[in-house]
């Protein structure tokens, strides 16, 4: 039967198109592709996943490539799959710590050519009666996964078949001269590894000034700007992902303004100083800068930063002439709902406004678009951020959160449990299993409360990780100064660890954050992208970001594919389907794992989730009629990728119960006429 199948895939492959086979075992070429998405990774570990031994012989391999490859070897490894791999010594690409990563597998057996100048790139997978070949161009890369331009062919092939015995013939004797790896082995290699990564900067750096210039994103958005200003805007909202270089682009947008005097308006001290340092890369010694926060009020610059505790009291404001400033940034701008921030704006009367947001949504229902006469001119989400590769990878983890004596804790709100040593010991484990890119951890952790996050902190300390907990009452010189640990070069005093509750979700810039622990329930979206937003700037030395999520059994989990994949429609069989696509739809080389047990709490959840909700349609109206600034029709919500118009046709009678709950009345519902309340 299996001959039959073989023989007609076969023809089909490389006689006749057209003819009938199973495409099981048809050739296929695999190549990385946005659109529709598609991505080698998915099919090796496909393949991994159900294969009974496997052989992947490639030139080079990375912590990025490993890191797209560990839930799924570590669920094979239970299962007793084996597996050898050989890598290559050839120009010392490989990475030392993705060795490590993989000397973590008791099922692996690894070798290394260091004699060789090794170019393959074939992945093995050996099935009852057959085996699935994959050769070609990918090496054991996330890029070479995800998203490089590469070719690689599958061929299905019977054990006595002559391409099988060369292909495996060949895997043996590459790997027979291999030189087994040992810890021993890449400690040497590092010195190594390390000299050549420090020569090849040396002979890479350019000496002398670069101008600094926008990026393609940067350059739209001003260029929106600029319409909305010769159309006689004097406002605007620029909603831009974390990371994507938000102050940059309003400094570069205020050097074609060329305002006499600007305010930078932010919520710390620490925002400013390095808003100022932007605008002082950006502007050069054209204009004079200053900061007024505090006690340090430096009058008489061109531009001010400044912190809105200290700018927007009365009896600061009184200071400053109504139209003293030409230009006005606010930062952060869905805190402008705040009566402080409201009060500045209604004071000032600049040439223009912008204001600059990664979330302009509030939980609180204010109306952030109408402060800037809802002038949206650029928007660019995390999801797109990603595919426009602007942002760090990331590779996240969905984890059980916790098991005392290996058995799976219902209810995790005592805090006797949250702090327990085998709760500790738990996360331990897994931050160990996942580390780092680099193997150099600067981790964030996110909690559920404050003494919480003390007794963790606490307790890692205890077991060697240099950890403290930064909360609402530290101070801002004391988080200032955490931050600096975290990101220092000095291994003797750097922190591993600073755990918090909800301060760093946003505002804070700690770029060499490479590692983020969720101990806590997702119950928003806006706020789990937030906290991810911290990881995901990029910077020099920085792979990727590692994110661990430890999930519990709790009701809101079907947020999290709304927050990891940006879909807004509140569509259960979408919702599913993103869970069951894995990494194939996330843009670039990042990925998302689930281990079997988030996997079905998300699922229950997404089954047992009220998704017509009332007050959830009420919010997402009332968002959507915010941001658009007129009452909603139905192409307004699939333009703008809210709830689809089919689920609000649905539940036509939830519709019209908020309508009629809201004092209004609904006009029309249908496929072809618009949703309009009036």
């Amino acid at each position: 039967m299996l001959f039959d199948e073989l023989s007609k895939s076969l023809k089909t492959g490389f006689i006749d198109k057209e003819s009938t086979s199973e495409a099981l075992y048809q050739p296929t070429l695999l190549v990385n592709k946005k659109s529709p998405p598609q991505k080698v990774l998915s099919t090796i570990l496909e393949e991994l996943k159900s294969c009974d031994e496997f052989y992947i012989s490639v030139a080079f391999v990375t912590t990025s490539g490993i890191a797209t490859l560990m839930n799924t070897l570590k669920e094979i490894e239970s299962r007793g799959v084996k597996g050898k791999i050989v890598v290559s010594q050839y120009l010392n690409f490989t990475q030392p710590e993705a060795l490590r990563k993989l000397l973590k597998f008791t099922n692996i057996e690894l070798r290394i050519a260091t004699n060789v100048n090794s170019h393959s790139k074939g992945y093995l997978f050996k099935k009852s009666k057959y085996y699935n070949l994959i050769i070609g161009s990918s090496n054991l890369t996330a890029s070479a996964l995800a998203t490089n331009k590469e070719w690689n062919l599958k061929v299905s092939a019977l054990h006595p078949s002559s391409i099988v015995e060369k292909i495996i013939g060949e895997f043996e004797t590459d790997f027979q001269i291999g030189k087994p790896v040992t810890e021993l082995f890449i400690n040497a290699y590092e010195d190594i590894y390390d000299k050549q990564k420090i020569l090849s900067k040396a002979h890479g750096e350019v000496f002398g000034e670069t101008e600094i210039s926008p990026n393609s994103m940067q350059k739209d958005a001003i260029e929106n700007i600029n319409i909305l200003r010769n159309s006689g805007a004097t406002k605007a909202l620029i909603i831009s992902a974390t990371g994507t270089g938000k102050t940059y682009l309003s400094a570069f947008d205020a050097k074609r303004f060329q305002p006499k005097r600007l305010l930078f308006v932010v919520h710390r001290r620490t925002i400013a100083e390095k808003s100022l340092a932007t605008f002082q890369n950006v502007f050069g010694a054209g204009r004079t800068m200053g900061l007024y926060s505090g006690d340090q009020k430096e009058l008489g610059k061109d531009f001010l930063f400044a912190t809105v505790q200290t700018i927007a009291k009365q009896n600061h404001l009184d200071c400053f002439d109504r139209e003293y400033f030409d230009y006005i940034v606010v930062d952060e701008s869905h805190r402008s709902g705040a009566d402080s921030y409201k009060r500045l704006i209604k004071y000032f009367q600049p040439r223009f406004l912008l204001g600059m947001t990664a979330t302009p949504e509030r939980t609180d229902g204010e109306d952030i678009f109408s402060l800037y006469d809802h002038n949206i001119a650029y928007e660019i989400r995390l999801n797109k951020a990603m595919e426009e590769n602007m942002l760090s990878n990331f590779h996240y983890y969905g984890v059980t959160d916790l098991l005392i004596d290996g058995v799976e804790q219902e209810d995790t709100r005592d805090f006797s449990f949250l702090s327990s040593n085998e709760r500790v010991k738990n996360i331990i484990n897994y931050i160990r299993f996942y580390g780092s890119d680099n193997g150099i951890t600067r981790g964030l952790v996110f909690c559920s409360r404050n003494e919480e996050s003390k007794k963790l902190a606490e307790m890692f300390n205890l077991n060697g990780f240099r950890s403290l907990s930064s909360l609402g009452e530290s101070s801002e010189d004391e988080r200032s100064h955490a931050i600096e640990l975290l990101e220092s070069n000095n291994l003797a005093e750097k922190l591993d660890y600073i755990f918090t509750v909800d301060i760093f979700n946003e505002g804070i810039d700690i770029p060499k954050v490479n590692q983020i622990i969720m101990i806590r329930p997702t119950n928003s979206a806006i706020i789990f992208v937030q906290q991810l937003g911290r990881g995901l700037r990029k910077v020099e030395g920085k792979g990727y970001l590692t994110v661990i999520d430890f999930i519990g059994n709790y009701n809101n989990n079907y947020l999290i594919p709304i927050a990891l994949y940006g879909d807004r429609s509140y569509n259960k069989d979408t919702l599913r389907s993103s869970i069951s696509s894995g990494s194939r739809l996330i843009p670039g080389s990042s990925t998302i794992n689930f281990d079997a047990i988030t996997k079905e709490r998300i699922f229950a959840s997404i089954d047992s989730a009220n998704m017509i909700m009332l007050k959830d349609l009420k919010k997402d109206y009332l968002l959507l009629k915010y941001k658009v600034g007129h009452i909603p029709s139905m192409m307004d919500f699939y333009r703008l990728r809210f709830t689809r118009p089919v689920f609000i046709y649905r539940i036509l009678k939830v519709v019209s119960k908020f309508c009629l709950q809201s004092g209004a009345k609904l006009c029309a519902l249908t496929f072809n006429k618009s949703c309009k309340v009036t």
